[in-house]
């Protein structure tokens, strides 16, 4: 069992087959996972570091988009990830991920790498950012200094390496007499939405494109965020990813007075749930924080220095812990 940094340590094995491909092999921690079965994102972010170490060498070293299909449950145990250049050009390398458990396919991935910063000779130099009216805002309305502490969650088994906090203004959105609710003569509506300061407690970590993977799929989503009443046969659930996508928006700023080392802002919001096995949708937001969890205080102008790092979107569904449970003894078994 270890922190997140040490869970996610891997090693090139000797089957490497050229300058285009490269395996690596680990193990997936006990202890990262969601009551039996490994937890979506770390699994993700396994994926993602092993790209950035085998790009580590080249002009392109950073992720700027992640598409991945999770295809079978992992398990604890022995992995191998197979990576392979698919194109290289001037401004981007496109590249697969697979991860494999007793050569068994678990999960197949298509990375984009680049540089994520401006490039020389790029003379339109676009952006969109504070101060423009038109820049989208840190979604959260506490700083971490002074947002009140969530409670535990009994499922991850990963809940000393991590804190997080409640944001009560985004919780009320969702009960049934906010004006975000609809009727027959509404237009669209907002779903529900969940946001929260979320970050590492072991000291020694740090925020990454590696952790990204990882936090990105940390939030509670809609099937958990409905009432009881727009819920009903909803049992207790394990809610597997079946898609999930990332783009990284902006290089993570060093820590400093503004910058957090080691805590995100996360924010998501779904809006639709549908057949079959309550297939249900995510769209995800990573912020950098102004402090740590309880540390620091509020800085004038802290909200015009926060960064959106990356969004993120997925497919997920809801089946019962007890057919997960099964699930997950079945994939251990084979390894």
């Amino acid at each position: 069992m270890a922190p997140f940094h040490k869970a996610i340590e891997l090693q090139p094995t000797s089957q490497n087959s050229g300058e285009n491909e490269r395996v690596y092999q680990g193990l997936i921690d006990p202890e990262w996972v969601v009551v039996k079965i490994p937890h979506g994102g770390y699994i993700l972010a396994l994926l993602v570091d092993a790209v950035i170490n085998f790009q580590s060498t080249t002009p392109h070293k950073d992720p700027i988009h992640v598409t991945a299909h999770f295809l079978r449950p992992s398990a604890v145990g022995n992995f191998e990830i197979r990576v392979r250049v698919l194109k290289s050009g001037k401004g981007f390398t496109n590249l697969t991920a697979e991860l494999f458990q007793k050569n068994t396919l678990k999960v197949t991935t298509h990375m984009i790498f680049a540089h994520n910063g401006p490039v020389p000779g790029d003379k339109a130099n676009l952006t969109l950012q504070s101060p423009s009216a038109y820049a989208r805002r840190v979604p959260l309305y506490l700083h971490p200094s002074t947002a009140p502490r969530a409670g535990g969650q009994e499922r991850w088994n990963f809940q000393p390496h991590i804190e997080w906090t409640r944001e009560p203004d985004i919780e009320a959105k969702n009960k049934p007499n906010h004006p975000n609710r609809t009727d027959r003569s509404s237009i669209g509506g907002e779903g529900v939405e969940w946001g929260s300061w979320f970050g590492f407690s072991d000291k020694e970590e740090k925020i990454t494109s590696t952790s990204i993977a990882f936090l990105v799929d940390i939030f509670s989503n809609l099937p958990s965020l409905l009432p009881r009443s727009e819920r009903k046969g909803l049992v207790n659930s394990w809610f597997p990813t079946v898609t999930l996508s990332i783009e990284f928006k902006a290089p993570i700023p060093p820590p400093s007075e503004y910058h957090a080392s080691r805590t995100v802002g996360v924010y998501s919001n779904g809006k639709f749930m549908h057949h079959p096995q309550g297939r249900h949708d995510a769209y995800v937001e990573i912020w950098t924080a102004p402090t740590n969890i309880g540390e620091g205080e509020p800085l004038d102008g802290w909200r015009d220095k926060q960064v959106c790092l990356a969004i993120s979107t997925q497919m997920a569904l809801a089946i019962p812990f007890d057919e997960a449970s099964k699930r997950a003894d079945r994939e251990t078994a084979r390894l």
